[in-house]
């Protein structure tokens, strides 16, 4: 039963290839937080055969699972309820959603059969992302808190992946001062990025890619190989079955010793082609070349992250690294990045997400919008953009 200090905020998460929405139930003090709902629903076969996402097939995509999506998330959270059926005027809504076709007569037909769920909020990812993806959930967003008269909060994708952390045991573990300054590592498809966070608020990026994110490097790699995408799984994959004593040329570490906190990982990836085609097309099919070479991939990208991010730390003289995004997901760098801060820096808290909140959910949203909601930080629908570049700062 919901109580007045209770807040119930619905998700949207659309900024790449996954459909994310989830709904949860919290008091403003944090010390419950129910997950009502989580609802994910992944593009990763579709665009699999193209070996990278395509953003107006995604768009598109998108249009078609949003709906859906919503409604298990509704009913999951007990939320769903059947409405006689009534015409209302729905101009406002075909303005808003006039790019997207498919999603606005989806739309009419379910709000014309159904009551307004009781939330206080909508929190919707508004950048950084694919921009076609955000326009798609932020439109959707607009429909609904027009037609349900509510406020939207917008959320920073990168910030949301930095407070998922913040979720432990159906409570809101905020930081406390002495934990801070923090560093963050977000580490995913689309972003390589440091920053130093000296209060929930207050960021500074510390240190980001100059070309490609470790993400897209993996997915490079394992295109070259023959292993698919996303790369970054496949490439674990592969790696976790190379047995001992298979030799091969060490790869480079991009940037590993430069004296600042940014990354490179283009030319990681140069270095696995012109090593993959100087091999006879009998070791290219041989599996254990194909293992190695994941492996020394694998092994390469975790190097430099943990170099990074150990200096950067030791530098800032921070108190707690805060780890996010679907890199991090990797078994590997989770496992050597925790071994290197308790023997390197004993003293630091670390905090990562369990793996099925690295990738792009609702839920993150949902806890970055829950921060924002508290201190009233909430948008008007006719006030709501994206932004496909924004930055955290």
């Amino acid at each position: 039963m919901k109580t007045k200090k209770d807040i119930t905020i619905l998700a949207i998460e659309t900024s790449c290839d996954d459909t994310g929405i989830a709904i949860v139930k919290a008091s403003k003090q944090g010390d419950t937080f129910d997950v009502l709902s989580n609802v994910i629903s992944s593009q990763t076969e579709i665009h699999k055969k193209y070996g990278g996402v395509y953003p107006m097939m995604a768009k598109r995509e998108h249009q078609r699972n949003l709906l859906p999506v919503l409604i298990q998330a509704l009913k999951e959270s007990k939320l769903l309820e059947k409405a006689k059926t009534q015409k209302y005027d729905f101009k406002v809504i075909k303005e808003i959603l006039r790019r997207e076709e498919i999603l606005y007569k989806n739309l009419v037909s379910f709000l014309q059969n159904h009551q307004k769920p009781d939330i206080d909020a909508i929190a919707v990812t508004n950048g950084p992302g694919l921009e076609p993806c955000l326009w798609v959930g932020t439109n959707f967003t607009k429909a609904l808190a027009s037609f349900w008269n509510l406020p939207i909060i917008t959320v920073n994708h990168i910030r949301a992946h930095i407070f998922v952390n913040m979720l432990e045991n159906g409570k809101i573990k905020e930081l406390a001062k002495n934990d801070f300054p923090v560093l963050c590592l977000i580490v995913s498809g689309g972003h390589t990025q440091l920053f130093l966070m000296k209060s929930l608020n207050k960021y500074e990026i510390v240190g980001e890619t100059r070309d490609d994110a470790a993400g897209e490097c993996f997915d490079k790699t394992a295109r070259i190989l023959g292993l698919g995408y996303p790369g970054g799984p496949a490439i674990s994959v592969e790696a976790a079955k190379l047995e001992p004593g298979y030799k091969l040329e060490k790869l480079p570490r991009p940037m590993i010793n430069s004296k600042d906190y940014d990354f490179s990982f283009s030319g990681l990836k140069t270095a696995v082609l012109y090593n993959y085609l100087k091999k006879s097309p009998k070791i290219k099919k041989d599996r254990k070349y194909i293992q190695a070479m994941a492996s020394e991939i694998q092994q390469s990208v975790i190097d430099v992250l943990i170099k990074k991010t150990i200096k950067a730390a030791k530098d800032f003289e921070v108190k707690s690294i805060i780890l996010g995004g679907g890199v991090i997901a990797n078994q590997e760098l989770r496992k050597q990045l925790k071994e290197k801060i308790q023997k390197l820096i004993p003293n630091v808290k670390c905090l990562i997400p369990d793996n099925k909140y690295c990738t792009d959910n609702g839920l993150m949203v949902a806890i970055a919008g829950y921060f924002k909601f508290r201190e009233n930080e909430t948008e008007n629908w006719k006030n709501v953009g994206v932004n496909a570049n924004l930055r955290i700062e």
